[in-house]
């Protein structure tokens, strides 16, 4: 059943059961009101014949005949006696009424005989001493055709306040279903990655950041298979160029095509062109790892301060070869979670990188914030071309003399799964500058 037609019939069925409770309350409600407004004219009629019964105090049928003249029900009764003096009532309706009730008690509202039940109010007739009581009775069917009237013209204001909720339920619920239902036809594009034909629905609340999540969701996806499509191009052609240099030296040595020199330097490369393969296939393990295992991770509170001494200490030899000015500004102490061999790796790829494009020097900075920890690196090499600072941390993407094209991707996975961000730009040294946030 579609999600249109399910909300209806809820909705439907919530305003059936909330009409029929409220229709019950308000029929008991007036029902008690008309019980009670009845019982205190009963009151004023009673004390008005009372009036007139003490001003005339002739014989019982003269009564009698005056409240047959004003069509009153009514019993004149003797409470010491126990007897039923006069009564405009049948005498079977009397005697069914005095047996099933008590005349005697006050608090009782309604008398009931046979299917019968009658509101009541009792009048004592002054003096006290001899008894006498003015019972006045209506038939609570009187009162109930008057609400039965009032029932029925609510139930047509029901009905009518019913059929109009039901058809403003039916629009909403369309206009909520409908952005839905476009969503599903842009979801089948992006099923079979057809990310051009993709378009914005209208919306509006949380339907629309529900379409904006969808949309965001489409542009990721195109852009990770984009991403995915230029990484196997670039490692086909990084592990390609390394296989055919091996296999024509090979080829070479096999078909005693070198001499014994040329063998000797051919051997050498082959050598070397199988290291730097190891080393890229090394990488692309541990990247794929870092991406997908968390378990990779063995994380504990590591002093990222003295990791970055660890980090100068490593450096040490490159530094002086390459007459590098490694400036630090450290604050003390900055503690971390994260896995300390993975971090002191990311710290090193990037520091690594900015000795071998720096002209003269390298500052790595690293402080506490409101945020979290705050570290950079940057150098004052040539800096990082415009086109290429948006992918820089994409796998296989080389800046100019770069090695593998994985460190920078290696390090942007490490300082995520240890709950931080990196981002670089070009320093005001006139290098690059990496900037890695870690949060509380």
């Amino acid at each position: 059943m579609k999600l249109q037609y399910q909300l209806n019939i809820a909705f439907t069925s919530l305003l059936i059961l909330t009409l029929t409770v409220t229709g019950y309350l308000i029929y008991s409600l007036i029902l008690d009101l008309l019980i009670q407004d009845e019982k205190r004219q009963l009151v004023q009629k009673g004390e008005l014949l009372v009036n007139i019964l003490n001003q005339d105090r002739n014989d019982v049928q003269q009564f009698s005949d005056f409240i047959e003249e004003q069509n009153l029900q009514l019993i004149l009764y003797n409470g010491i006696q126990e007897q039923v003096l006069v009564s405009t009532m049948p005498p079977e309706t009397v005697i069914g009424l005095q047996r099933r009730n008590n005349f005697a008690e006050e608090t009782e509202e309604l008398w009931e005989y046979g299917n019968d039940r009658y509101v009541t109010s009792k009048i004592f007739i002054y003096p006290e001493s001899r008894g006498l009581e003015l019972i006045l009775l209506t038939p609570l069917t009187d009162l109930q055709s008057v609400l039965k009237n009032f029932i029925g013209n609510l139930l047509i204001v029901f009905f009518i306040g019913a059929v109009a909720a039901i058809f403003l339920s039916y629009i909403l619920t369309k206009k909520l279903v409908t952005p839905l239902s476009l969503l599903k036809v842009q979801l089948k594009k992006i099923e079979k990655r057809q990310f051009d034909e993709i378009e914005r629905v209208e919306a509006a609340g949380e339907m629309k950041e529900v379409e904006q999540s969808v949309f965001d969701m489409a542009r990721e996806l195109e852009r990770y298979m984009k991403s995915q499509q230029t990484f196997f191009q670039n490692a086909s052609h990084e592990l390609k160029t390394p296989l055919m240099t091996i296999q024509g030296y090979a080829e070479g040595i096999r078909d005693g095509v070198f001499d014994k020199d040329d063998q000797e330097k051919g051997l050498n490369v082959m050598v070397s062109e199988v290291k730097r393969l190891k080393a890229i296939i090394n990488e692309m393990i541990l990247l794929a790892k870092l991406d997908s295992e968390s378990t990779h991770y063995e994380m504990s509170n590591v002093r990222l301060d003295t990791l970055i001494y660890h980090v100068r200490d490593r450096t040490l030899p490159l530094i002086n070869d390459t007459n590098v000015d490694l400036q630090l500004e450290v604050e003390e102490p900055l503690t971390l979670k994260a896995d300390e061999e993975k971090i002191l790796r990311a710290l090193l790829n990037i520091t690594v990188n900015g000795i071998r494009y720096a002209k003269s020097i390298v500052k790595i900075t690293a402080k506490q914030t409101n945020q979290g920890i705050t570290v950079s690196i940057e150098d004052d090499g040539e800096g990082i071309p415009e086109d290429l600072l948006p992918h820089l941390f994409h796998r296989f993407v080389k800046g100019k003399d770069g090695e593998t094209g994985l460190g920078l991707a290696i390090s942007r996975a490490i300082v995520e799964q240890s709950g931080g961000i990196i981002q670089v730009s070009n320093s005001e040294l006139g290098g690059a500058k990496f900037i890695m946030n870690f949060f509380k």
